[in-house]
């Protein structure tokens, strides 16, 4: 079967002895050529055996060879790399500094079997909130929103009505963060009063919990991933330098992280039980069990954003990309570390952006070292973002631009621009093939990563938009800002 699948595509099984007497001969590559080729996965495992293949293979016609290869009873989509570099068009012109005279590696990565389109036309402008809308997030299942604004107040908004759902009352500042446990169930959010309250979606009226969890202000709240523990604790980050965990049942404190010297800005749980805090005195700290592991140097200004390459799976928790999770509590928690497993890779990494203009790719589970240290950016870093895939890294900066990197090397790889202001906060569609961002310049653009080019802009709010978010099941983007009103886009 593999033999009639590759003689369609011109494509042999090639034999070591025509391999030798090719490379004897001095056959270079020319376009039209053939070219030795073999696959393999991300983490460096070999399939299948050596394939002679034409220079003008497409990725359509790669995929079909490997799909029988993997004997899969259902296509399954791939994207490929030969090095560092995609395969766009045609194999042959993916070749870059790779030698057409040895066996060329194939690198393929699963691509996401749904296909999300990009969103074209605001169907709602919800107004409720008094002051700017600061932050704003889908729950794991994508059918509740929340938003945080400085009116003190948090809102609830019901995703498949676009209305408003509730109004919650705790906090006696600017409701600074928001964040939805993995489960969905319930909702944490952070103030400039220093208070932790936590949430019910079921019962929102009064909070579960109202917590004076620090001296100053919440900056960041990050959930204890779903399938690590029965019942996750949440952390909170802090002005005053400390972060704190919680008991999501009493509301207890259960530790206090301290090391940082100033405000800690940016707060992230990851799925190894890693958690990942950048702060204001230009360190990123590594904490597990309570305790200091860790301490990542390197950035010289304050660090200003995080992003862990599992981020997306541990958001979903139980729940696939159609917003459906499984009733029985083991199935649902093997799903979850299943996606993560897929997700993390050989490992996990972190993305720090800072206002010393740099994004620092690290691996902080095996080293204090960077990965890599992403400059070109011509003013401070405030937004990156893994994309679901783990493949690629975006970085937004108050110079209008975004940046794309390779996620495991840190290479460079291309340049959005399109916003005329600071660009605040980005948001990757579940499928990887989209990124939506939000501006001073009062816009939400989205971009195509095939073509990296603008695919939608999306004019509407009458001032700066502040949040940012893609709904998991890749049906809407809801943003907010300082005009105060919630707009929600589709298709």
């Amino acid at each position: 079967e593999l033999e009639a699948a590759c003689a369609k595509l011109g494509a042999t099984s090639a034999a070591p002895a025509d391999i030798a007497s090719g490379r004897a001969s001095g056959k270079a590559y020319i376009p039209g050529g053939s070219l030795i080729a073999h696959f393999e996965t991300a983490e460096g495992e070999r399939t299948g055996p050596q394939l002679d293949v034409p220079a003008e293979t497409t990725p359509a016609q790669l995929q079909l060879i490997l799909n029988q290869l993997l004997s899969n009873e259902e296509r399954v989509p791939y994207s490929f790399y030969v090095g560092e570099e995609e395969v766009t068009s045609t194999l042959g012109g993916a070749l870059g500094a790779a030698s057409a005279e040895q066996t060329l590696k194939v690198v393929y990565v699963p691509q996401a079997v749904f296909r999300v389109r990009a969103v074209t036309r605001c169907t709602s402008t919800l107004s409720g909130h008094s002051e700017a809308i600061l932050s704003s997030s889908f729950s794991a299942d994508g059918r509740v929103l929340a938003t945080g604004s400085g009116d003190h107040c948090v809102r609830l908004w019901d995703v498949m009505t676009e209305t408003p759902r509730a109004t919650l009352k705790a906090h006696r500042d600017w409701v600074l963060c928001v964040a939805w446990s993995p489960c969905g169930k319930f909702l944490a959010s952070g103030g400039k009063d220093g208070r932790l309250a936590l949430w019910s979606v079921a019962e929102p009226a009064f909070p579960l919990k109202v917590i004076e969890a620090h001296r100053k202000w919440v900056n960041a709240i990050a959930w204890e991933p779903y399938h690590v523990v029965d019942t996750p604790r949440l952390a909170s980050a802090s002005k005053d330098g400390t972060i704190r965990l919680w008991e999501r049942v009493t509301g207890r404190s259960a530790g206090t992280l301290c090391g940082h010297t100033d405000s800690v800005s940016c707060l992230r749980w990851g799925g190894d039980g890693l958690i990942y805090s950048g702060s204001h005195d230009r360190t990123v700290k590594v904490w597990a069990n309570e305790k200091l592991v860790r301490t990542l140097e390197g950035h010289g200004h304050w660090v200003n954003c995080l992003s862990i390459s599992t981020e997306f799976a541990l958001r979903r928790g139980p729940f696939d990309h159609r917003g459906v999770a499984p009733d029985d509590e083991a199935a649902a928690r093997d799903g979850a570390a299943k996606r993560f497993a897929e997700a993390r890779g050989p490992a996990e990494m972190l993305a720090s952006g800072s206002d010393d203009f740099t994004v620092y790719l690290w691996s902080p589970a095996s080293s204090k070292r960077p990965v890599a240290r992403l400059t070109g950016h011509v003013q401070l870093v405030n937004a990156v973002c893994f994309s679901p895939d783990g493949q690629w890294l975006a970085s937004g900066s108050f110079d209008g631009s975004i940046r794309l990197w390779a996620a495991r090397t840190g290479k460079f790889t291309a340049t959005l621009r399109g916003h005329v202001g600071a660009v605040y906060q980005l948001a990757w569609s579940g499928d990887s093939r989209l990124l939506a961002s939000g501006s001073k310049d009062s816009t939400v653009k989205v971009w195509e990563l095939r073509t990296r080019k603008l695919k939608e802009d999306l004019p509407g709010h009458a001032d700066e938009v502040y949040s940012v978010d893609w709904s998991p099941d890749g049906e809407r983007v809801a943003s907010g800002g300082k005009d105060r009103n919630l707009k929600m886009w589709r298709r």
